[in-house]
């Protein structure tokens, strides 16, 4: 072992879909390189599938990771924060002490957070995985109100992370630019800000051995919330029924299905043209190659120019070209620059039109799945991002 240990603190739950795609994809890849602690909060439902729980609990043991599961506290939602963060302190300093890890690897600001404190009591590196700017996230989503205290203050902790890590790991190019204009970094010595995107398994995500699907599905997977312009989708499909009557949408989404059959309805969409399933992690890969193209259209507004939609790996890992926007982290240049999909300039009728026509012309094109794979394998492989983790984490060590 050339690293002294590490500490994973993540505010999302290994039980969902996020925690098993996006933490323990790089970690289970990380354990030759470090002995790997990851404390998480485990959302309560989730907790009660002991069949789930204890199937994850193998394979973490399989893998030399060793889980130390908190339970979610959602509300009231500032003292159930408070109380979380309170025992991510505890635990984490606990652990950091009992097994001499020497790093703490944290995933957005509450867990940030925590590993800062633990920092301060243990002389641990802190390595911010930002994923995001949070609280202009909740600004941009009228969460919170522009400007106001609770938006004020997390800018605050904000610049206490960014100040006090040892090494600063974004989503974007885009959003590393921003932050190193931030007025109290630029022009002077702070931690090194690394990009690595949301990626994606690129050994499950594979381009399928059967013919191309027919007839032309547009798929969208995940959820259809806040950030996600689904009516932007449903818009585009109706361009594209009337260019490929049979055309079908396949949405893979767990939670929001009578929104969408609702959203639906209100574009005249009729039902047997949508088919909307639930697919667990495991059966999300299968689900993809059913696609022709798929859709990732975000809310073009400041703080998404550090958003990388997982989504948009798991198309292009499957060889599925993707219906993008412009203002979205690095999309505009992966769709547009690099040719693995389409990228609306703007939401009007002849915008759309454009780029339904395009992405119809992409997705017969038989040369198409083995570039949009390869554009995956270049910017979106969960090995390459592993590996920018373990050199961070090699270095954080020395």
């Amino acid at each position: 072992m050339t690293s002294p240990g590490a500490l994973y603190i993540s505010y999302d739950g290994m039980l969902e879909p996020l925690g098993q795609s996006q933490v323990l994809a790089y970690v289970e890849r990380l354990t030759d390189t470090a002995r790997v602690h990851i404390i998480s909060f485990e959302k309560p439902a989730d907790w009660a599938d002991i069949a789930r729980r204890e199937v994850l609990q193998s394979r973490m043991a399989a893998t030399g990771v060793t889980w130390h599961p908190l339970i979610y506290h959602k509300r009231p939602t500032l003292p159930a924060t408070l109380f979380d963060l309170a025992q991510a302190v505890v635990v984490g300093t606990w652990l950091c002490a009992r097994h001499g890890l020497g790093i703490v690897h944290a995933r957005s600001y509450v867990a940030a957070l925590a590993g800062w404190m633990i920092k301060l009591l243990t002389g641990a590196k802190l390595l911010f995985d930002m994923r995001g700017l949070w609280a202009d996230e909740r600004t941009d989503g009228g969460i919170w109100p522009e400007g106001g205290r609770l938006y004020r203050a997390v800018k605050r902790i904000e610049k206490t992370l960014l100040l006090g890590a040892d090494h600063i790991v974004t989503l974007t190019h885009a959003s590393k630019s921003v932050i190193e204009d931030f007025p109290y970094l630029k022009g002077r010595t702070h931690a090194p800000i690394s990009v690595i995107p949301t990626c994606a398994d690129l050994d499950r995500f594979t381009i399928g051995d059967g013919a191309k699907p027919q007839p032309f599905t547009l798929g969208y997977l995940g959820s259809i919330g806040t950030w996600y312009l689904f009516d932007e989708v449903l818009a585009c499909f109706v361009l594209l029924r009337a260019k490929r009557p049979d055309a079908r949408l396949l949405v893979i989404n767990r939670n929001e299905q009578d929104l969408v059959r609702e959203r639906a309805a209100a574009f005249a969409i009729p039902p047997q043209a949508i088919e909307i399933i639930a697919a667990d992690h495991a059966r999300v890969p299968e689900q993809v190659r059913r696609m022709s193209a798929g859709a990732a259209i975000i809310k073009p507004v400041f703080s998404k120019i550090a958003s990388a939609p997982t989504k948009l790996a798991e198309y292009l890992g499957c060889g599925v070209p993707c219906l993008g926007n412009v203002g979205v982290g690095d999309m505009e240049m992966m769709l547009e620059d690099e040719g693995a999909g389409v990228a609306l300039r703007d939401f009007s009728d002849a915008e759309r039109a454009r780029a339904v026509d395009r992405l119809l012309a992409m997705a017969d094109d038989p040369a198409t799945a083995a570039h949009c794979r390869a554009v995956a394998l270049r910017h979106f492989s969960v090995e390459t991002g592993a590996e920018d983790y373990r050199k961070i984490w090699l270095g954080l060590a020395s």
